[in-house]
């Protein structure tokens, strides 16, 4: 299946010299990470708090606890290993043809494959800070802390993800703004473009190719060239670097 459309893309990829990846949950579902917002993601499970409001700044604050209790059972996952998307990915970077890859993604698996230059749009599990002395902890000492991990100088410690009602790193919002108008082939992958601000990104791109690989259909129509409506891993595999 799909051999049309990996093999417009493999087109696509060998004319391109700029290429910036736009990815969202999908991209990890296939590590066994779920998402949010799927038939089967966290969304659709039933809590006495809906995630939305757990992964609030205010719930933080005023129910540490239950925040942690639900974060570290729903989105740590650190056993997760790069699939074919994350490594083909961190292949075509290394040939010089991936300048740039923008995620919604907190896992850190895009590094764990060997990317170098990712911009993490909401932050990441492995990297965690006391809210007193903002001394560093990573993310085997939250995961593995009972209740709310504390720093050694008793302060709480919170991790770099951003939580709703928190705004984007404004050095990350810049360095992906700029990849992506930069870019002369934008690759959206793994994401309904749906969580603004971070689906607004896209409109950045004034690069020659612009390809959609996402399972569902996208809720923003980006007039993309290609769409392939396939797991993105299962796509990216086949390609030829």
């Amino acid at each position: 299946m799909y051999e049309a459309e990996v093999a417009k893309l493999q087109k696509i990829i060998d004319e391109s010299q700029n290429i910036v990846f736009f990815g969202g949950a999908g991209v990890s579902t296939e590590s066994k990470i779920p998402d949010f917002r799927s038939a089967d993601g966290l969304y659709h499970q039933s809590y006495k708090y809906s995630p939305e409001q757990v992964v609030s700044h205010s719930f933080f604050m005023k129910y540490p606890d239950v925040f942690y209790d639900f974060y570290k059972n729903k989105m740590m996952f650190l056993d997760a290993k790069p699939n074919p998307a994350h490594l083909k990915l961190a292949e075509l970077e290394k040939a010089g043809k991936l300048r740039a890859i923008v995620t919604q993604n907190i896992d850190g698996l895009h590094q764990a494959a060997g990317s170098k230059v990712v911009y993490e749009l909401h932050g990441s599990i492995h990297r965690n800070y006391c809210m007193r002395c903002h001394q560093f902890y990573d993310a085997a000492y939250v995961k593995q802390s009972a209740g709310v991990p504390r720093c050694s100088c008793g302060g709480m410690i919170k991790p770099d993800v951003v939580l709703y009602e928190e705004g984007l790193d404004s050095e990350v919002i810049r360095g992906a703004v700029s990849a992506i108008s930069q870019a002369d082939t934008l690759i959206i992958g793994g994401t309904s473009l749906v969580v603004y601000p971070a689906a607004g990104f896209i409109d950045y791109f004034r690069g020659k190719h612009l390809v959609v690989i996402n399972k569902s259909e996208t809720a923003k129509q980006v007039g993309a060239e290609l769409t392939i409506s396939a797991p993105i891993g299962e796509i990216m595999g086949r390609i030829r670097v």
